[in-house]
């Protein structure tokens, strides 16, 4: 079969390897989809301190069961699935405390540009899931990064009529936006790119604001907010630490920040200690997802909560795969879709 391999920085290979064997509690899922996503565009340009190369690259996609391990319950081959990327053991430390995204024996499963994936069972068992004849291959391939913002906006403490910034309107960004926006807020959402902002606008968000060229973006958005005071919550999405530091001065006295994109390796957040305790603002940071967020982010796609064409443009051959993360890292699409024969 073809798979992606990711050799160095900027070093993308498509090669023929074996067809992955799989375990009595494992499936071999045939991709039919898989989506670029942010995490990839940052894998390819400047590596992954996890990740010792050459691995396997990508970690979103939907297919078609080829086959099933023994011991599988529940699933047959030719069942169409929604795939999640990770399962956490439920029997760690921090798994017994809820906190399923720090699991100390967390399953990833990577290497979704591939013809075919073999999903590990801990997976199997917990995060995926047979799709409805109405969902589309490309709707299932968008439940893991939607189950990230699931997540985190459940983390937040949003209520109707709040006052909510999001700040980057990449596919993250735009999923906690109308995410917000279901829950009923006032939601402003920031970028530097307008095809992006007009993305968050079909998404039924209040407003938007093209941060390109202002001086002080901090002002520009607490101007939008009624008598200045700045936004009940605040949801970083960029992982540039820049806007992290930004984000913790958009929030008014008891507002709530949350920091949700991934910074690079030795970044330094620097935070004015009068807000923590004179403005009493809540700084959260959250990580990933957990399998009840999994679940509930393929309900939400099954009721039609987002849109795939709002997130997913273009179509590419995975020996195109290249074309696809670089398309995607200019910021001229939000998502592309690699599909197969």
């Amino acid at each position: 079969m073809l798979q992606a391999m990711l050799f160095d920085r900027q070093d993308i290979r498509i090669v023929d390897v074996p067809i992955p064997a799989i375990g009595c509690g494992e499936v071999l899922v045939r991709t039919e989809v898989s989506t670029t996503c942010g995490t990839d565009v940052k894998i390819y340009q400047r590596g992954y301190p996890l990740l010792e190369p050459p691995h396997p690259y990508g970690h979103e996609f939907s297919g078609v069961i080829e086959r099933v391990g023994s011991e599988v319950v529940g699933f047959k081959a030719g069942d169409r699935v929604a795939v999640h990327n990770t399962a956490p053991c439920g029997h760690c430390y921090w798994c017994k405390h809820g906190q399923f995204s720090m699991c100390e024996n967390l399953v990833f499963n990577r290497g979704s540009y591939a013809e075919y994936v073999r999903v590990p069972g801990q997976i199997v068992r917990q995060n995926m899931f047979i799709m409805p004849d109405s969902m589309t291959h490309r709707t299932a391939s968008l439940m893991e990064p939607f189950s990230c913002a699931v997540y985190g906006i459940q983390n937040c403490p949003i209520e109707q009529g709040d006052f909510v910034i999001v700040n980057g309107a990449g596919p993250i960004g735009l999923m906690f936006a109308r995410l917000a926006v279901l829950k009923g807020a006032q939601v402003l959402v920031t970028d530097l790119m307008e095809n992006r902002l007009e993305a968050a606008r079909r998404l039924g968000v209040w407003s938007t604001l093209n941060l390109a060229g202002l001086e002080d973006s901090v002002e520009a958005v607490r101007a939008l907010t009624d008598c200045r005071r700045g936004a009940d919550v605040v949801i970083e999405a960029t992982g540039l630490i820049d806007v992290w530091r930004a984000s913790c001065r958009m929030a008014r006295r008891g507002g709530f920040v949350l920091l949700f994109g991934g910074t690079r390796s030795g970044s330094v957040l620097e935070v004015d200690a009068t807000l923590l305790h004179y403005a009493q603002i809540t700084i959260k940071g959250v990580f990933h997802t957990m399998p009840l967020c999994v679940s509930e982010a393929f309900k939400l796609l099954e009721l039609g909560a987002i849109d795939e064409d709002d997130f997913i443009q273009n179509e590419y051959r995975l020996l195109d795969l290249e074309a696809a993360i670089l398309e995607h890292a200019a910021g001229k699409v939000i998502k592309n879709c690699i599909v197969y024969d």
